[in-house]
């Protein structure tokens, strides 16, 4: 694949906006990636894709796409490859997540706007948008009813 000169912002973008769903994949055992996928238990690994992604991203976000691969051999550790969609509103980004023992990377297959612009940068702004719009936001519990001071 021809490697667009926008696509490596882009992986920057999509690795910074998923980074929180990929530190909660990565507590799952390798082996238990490895087994999930040779038995071809796509209905699992989707489940735990959607259990990490609903912490951080709003509901249908990001979800399994139709592959993942086990790269084990006896001389290296292994390799667990996801592939991943995103949805946040107005685009698509098809996507790979590797996952090994020291680090996690992302690289794009494919982006498809929903009303694209002519400009490259346009469009990697619109993303980054998107996806900050797909963030859940957290507030704080309130204190509202709670006595702080002591008598």
């Amino acid at each position: 694949m021809l490697r667009q000169p926008h696509t490596s912002s882009r992986e920057i973008i999509v690795a910074n906006a998923i980074r929180e769903v990929v530190s909660e994949l990565r507590l799952v055992d390798p082996a238990d990636y490895i087994a999930l996928i040779r038995l071809e238990s796509m209905a699992s690994l989707s489940d735990i894709v959607m259990s990490a992604a609903e912490l951080y991203l709003m509901p249908g976000t990001l979800r399994l796409g139709h592959g993942s691969e086990a790269h084990i051999s006896w001389n290296e550790p292994p390799r667990i490859v996801l592939d991943l969609e995103l949805r946040p509103k107005g685009v698509r980004v098809y996507l790979k997540l590797t996952l090994s023992a020291d680090e996690a990377s992302v690289e794009l297959g494919y982006v498809a706007f929903d009303k694209p612009s002519d400009d490259p940068e346009a469009n990697t702004l619109f993303l980054q948008q998107a996806l900050e719009n797909a963030r859940l936001r957290r507030t704080p519990p309130s204190r509202a009813g709670c006595d702080t001071q002591t008598g």
